[in-house]
């Protein structure tokens, strides 16, 4: 009896679905850069900072979150682990440090070192994405859509969840939120961080993960629900301090939910019972690691690729399988008959593993890069200057605005997870059709800013959230199956560079003068006194910039278009066996 529990326990600990469940509470505490827009009034207030100073700042931020090359490369060099303390102490010291500047518990540093240390504090993020997101795929390695949009959405979900947890607290401070803010992920991810590891998940595969997933996705919704529920009722009734202190007890009850995926798994199935024992394998087998007498095949395939008219992937489906097929029997047999020589490989083809140096000289790649850059730069300006465009237009209590976004950026990662894989699943069509329907959400949600008609916050709010939240699914996925795992962490953060690009020239070049421009002609119709931060009031403050970001997000949706064109015979490839 004893050593069949100490059995059990032993797989509890090595349970693919338990690190899973802890990845998703880290990823909980990645999301802190989405506050930026609750903290940055406090830091514009007590620096005197102008609305320009202030998005140079917002830049940094996401800078840091972005620039995660250091993380790719560690997260291949050393233990996940020991990834994520360097992410949690670089989080501490960044945020950390800006506390003691605006409590005035340190001397006040010049802009440019106010953003180094927002990007040393943000960049900790990146520990937490890499460091996640690598065990996840690992462990769930023909599941990556629906690990990746449970993973990224729990990071979209930190703001709300960090915004209830500020409220209990109750401080007459709001200084205090960016203390929060320093030494909350570092206590959670140090607590957490041995758990996350691959675990030859290929190798746990049962006919309960399908439920499995099921649970956890009910779980995320009524999150979300719930929420958005207490969000509400926080802001249209006056609230206890106890009544808040009990939301903040039901939130953690649900956040602790997933772990019964793990304990019901590993203590209570039946280990007798049916296992699937065809392993999926972590990393496709690369083409001189197999037998010298199976490579034919492959390289047969990559002749169909370089052979097969272009009009052929314009075919129905079933006559396009047909044609492929055909060519196929064709040059098998003349290469068995010596008619042809297959050429050797001059690179890996689209689905296998590339590096990053591989990948940079690939079309696909940039056509992600740049539809990221407009579409998930223009929704990174909206959650950057959050803050401000809801004072512009009337309401004081841009928190709601904040954890709203949170909310909808968080079910959009999530359906942007389950809806891409429907389409891939089940049509064998290409991912990124569905970044493509999330950009033309973002361009509606852009307009609805630029008018401010009333309730445009709200309709904006949901629509930017949703589309920018899609994209966190859909992109890591789409780059695993086009670009490989193997390199997965370096591919994955060199993609999140767009987004610093994107928000530098949204937020930092075109949002934040046409914003000072408004307020000085404002401030000159009316008394001003010069010693008072410039103020924009009205729809006008953000008209043309949300125009001008409507107006690039459909230039995304093409991107992402030419890209779906570009890559249906690659998904039909690696999906028609699955379909069958």
């Amino acid at each position: 009896m004893a050593s069949t529990t100490r059995e059990k326990f032993v797989s509890f600990i090595n349970n693919r679905w338990l690190v899973f469940v802890a990845a998703m509470w880290i990823q909980s505490c990645a999301g802190i850069g989405y506050l930026f827009g609750s903290i940055s009034p406090v830091i514009k207030s007590s620096l005197n900072y102008n609305q320009k100073e202030l998005a140079r700042l917002g830049v940094a931020k996401d800078l840091g979150d972005s620039v995660g090359f250091i993380a790719g490369y560690l997260s291949e060099m050393l233990p996940l682990w020991a990834a994520l303390l360097v992410g949690a102490v670089q989080n501490l010291v960044g945020y950390g440090w800006v506390w003691l500047i605006v409590t005035g518990r340190a001397p006040i540093l010049p802009l440019w070192a106010m953003c180094i240390l927002i990007f040393v504090g943000n960049n900790g993020e990146t520990y937490f994405n890499t460091a996640s997101l690598v065990s996840g795929v690992q462990n769930f390695p023909k599941s990556r859509g629906p690990v990746v949009g449970i993973l990224k959405g729990f990071a979209g979900l930190g703001g709300a969840m960090l915004s209830q947890i500020y409220t209990v607290i109750n401080s007459p401070d709001p200084a205090s939120l960016i203390f929060m803010v320093a030494v909350a992920p570092a206590v959670v991810v140090i607590t957490l961080m041995f758990f996350i590891r691959p675990v030859g998940g290929h190798r746990q595969i049962r006919p309960t993960d399908g439920f499995s997933f099921t649970f956890i996705y009910g779980v995320c919704i009524l999150l979300a629900v719930y929420l958005m529920a207490v969000m509400l009722i926080e802001d249209l009734a006056v609230v206890s301090l106890n009544v808040v202190t009990a939301f903040t007890v039901v939130l953690f009850f649900i956040l602790l939910a997933p772990v019964l995926v793990p304990i019901m798994t590993s203590f209570f199935s039946d280990s007798n019972g049916p296992v699937d024992t065809v392993e999926e394998p972590l990393v496709p087998k690369r083409e001189e690691d197999q037998d010298p007498g199976l490579r034919t095949p492959d390289l047969i395939l990559s002749e169909v690729e370089d052979e097969k008219p272009r009009d052929v992937d314009l075919l129905p489906a079933s006559e396009r399988h047909k044609r492929i097929a055909h060519l196929q029997a064709q040059l098998m047999q003349a290469a068995a008959e010596g008619a042809v020589r297959v050429k050797g490989r001059r690179g890996p083809h689209r689905g296998e593993d590339f590096t990053l140096m591989q990948a940079l000289v690939k079309a696909d790649f940039w056509l992600i890069f740049f539809s990221l850059l407009l579409g998930g730069g223009s929704g990174l300006t909206v959650i950057d200057n959050l803050g401000q465009m809801s004072q512009s237009l009337g309401y004081d209590n841009t928190h709601v605005f904040v954890s709203m976004i949170s909310i909808w950026n968080f079910l959009g990662r999530i359906s942007g997870g389950y809806f891409s894989e429907l389409v891939v699943r089940d049509y064998a069509y290409p991912r990124p059709v569905a970044m493509a329907v999330a950009q033309i959400v973002m361009a509606v949600g852009h307009v609805c800013f630029a008018f401010g008609w009333p309730g445009a916050m709200y309709i904006g709010t949901l629509l930017i959230g949703l589309g920018y939240g899609a994209h966190w699914a859909i992109v890591p996925a789409t780059a695993s199956e086009l670009f490989g795992l193997k390199k997965f962490g370096a591919l994955y953060n060199f993609l999140t560079l767009a987004l610093p690009v994107g928000s530098f020239v949204f937020s930092g070049m075109i949002a934040s003068s046409i914003y000072d421009m408004e307020a000085e002609r404002q401030a000159h119709g009316s008394v001003f006194n010069p010693d008072d931060v410039l103020k924009c009031e009205g729809s006008i403050c953000y008209f043309l910039t949300s125009l001008i970001m409507s107006g690039f997000c459909i230039v995304a949706c093409i991107s992402s278009m030419i890209l779906v064109r570009r890559t249906k015979s690659v998904y039909t490839h690696l999906y028609a066996k699955t379909r069958a």
